[in-house]
This record gives structure tokens, C-alpha cells and sequence, in this order.
């Protein structure tokens, strides 16, 4: 086991041998491998390339390097394109934090039965006076920012679920096109680095 598995329960560590083809053995060879890809894209500031980071991207992608690769360049090119959604990004910025507060998201306390974080949306708990749409998107995406840094859910990953009952019409108006790409686009894998079936 290396520095960079330090947290892992041994099931955990299992699971990660098993699901996702990590081996301390060669875990630095791995990540080395990604950051040596950095230069064929010069067209995206990757601003982070240490190796607990570049980790984060090989388990999302089960240590394929390419693949994990251009998860990363998804993940900063996500960034440089939506700049505005990332300026302030914090929780005191006041429309992520009322759309923390009134649980978007919320997260439960339990893990699912395969160690996955179980994190709930109730669409009609919108206010749509007090917060926008990208202020939600916002605050998921901070959240799961946060949560992603735990090796253990970089492991065994999260559910989202989302609950549309009550949602009306009214709220739903402020769906547009352009609103739901953005935010199918950053929930997909692009501004985080999400297991597949997450």
C-alpha cells in the first residue's frame, strides 16, 4: 500500500484491486502516465497535476490511462468553458448557499450497500426568488467537489437521486435547453470525476 491509499479500509483497498485494476505497485507509473499526457493538450490550463488529483481520475475510469486522461481534460476544458460558474465558487457565495441549505443536495448518513454516498435532490424545494438553476447546479457540483476528495468514495462513488414529484410547471419553465446541457454536461463527467455508472 502506498501513501496515496492511506484511508482505505482493506475492503475497500479490495474493491479497488478488484472493480478498479489499482495496483500500489505500480500506482505512481499510473498516474505518471496521465500527467505525461498534459503537454498533448497545450490548448487547456491544467491547474492541478499532483498525484492524489490525477488518482482521483484513474479510478473513476477503472486505471485506464487514456480514458482517465481525457476525463481530466473534460474536467478543466468544463471549467475554461463555463467560467462564470466557477467564479466564487464557494460555499459563502449567497446563492450556493441557499441552495445548500434548502438541500440541493441533501446527503443521507448511511452509505448505499456498496459503499456509495447516497445524495438526494427534491426539485420542488426550488425557490426559484432566492436562487437560479446554476446556482444549484453550483452547489452540487461544490458538493461532490468536496465529497470526491474522500479516497474512499473515489472508490465506491455515489447515487444521486433526484425526486421530481411537486415540480411545477412554473419551475419547470426554467429548464431551457441550453440550462439542462450545461448541467447534463457537468453531472456527466465533465466537471467532476464520477464513476461511470454513478
Amino acid at each position: 500500500m502506498t501513501h496515496l491509499q492511506a484511508g482505505l479500509s482493506p475492503e475497500t483497498l479490495e474493491k479497488a484491486r478488484l472493480e478498479l485494476n489499482e495496483n500500489p505497485d505500480t500506482l505512481h507509473q499510473d498516474i505518471q502516465e496521465v500527467r505525461d499526457m498534459v503537454i498533448t493538450r497545450p490548448d487547456i490550463g491544467f491547474l492541478r497535476t499532483d498525484d492524489a488529483f490525477i488518482l482521483r481520475f484513474l479510478r473513476a475510469r477503472k486505471f485506464q490511462h487514456f480514458e482517465a486522461f481525457r476525463l481530466l481534460a473534460q474536467y478543466f476544458e468544463y471549467r475554461q468553458q463555463n467560467l462564470d460558474m466557477f467564479k466564487s465558487f464557494k460555499a459563502t457565495d449567497p446563492g450556493i448557499k441557499q441552495a445548500l441549505k434548502d438541500g440541493f443536495p441533501g446527503g443521507l448518513a448511511n452509505l448505499d450497500h456498496y459503499g456509495r454516498k447516497i445524495l438526494v435532490l427534491f426539485a420542488a424545494n426550488w425557490d426559484q426568488s432566492r436562487y437560479t438553476l446554476v446556482d444549484i447546479l453550483r452547489a452540487i457540483l461544490l458538493s461532490l467537489e468536496a465529497m470526491i476528495e474522500d479516497p474512499e468514495l473515489q472508490v465506491n462513488g455515489f447515487v444521486l437521486i433526484i425526486d421530481w414529484s411537486n415540480f411545477t410547471f412554473k419551475q419547470a419553465s426554467k429548464l431551457t435547453p441550453s440550462m439542462l446541457r450545461l448541467a447534463i454536461e457537468g453531472l456527466q463527467a465533465r466537471a467532476i470525476p464520477l464513476k461511470d455508472y454513478c
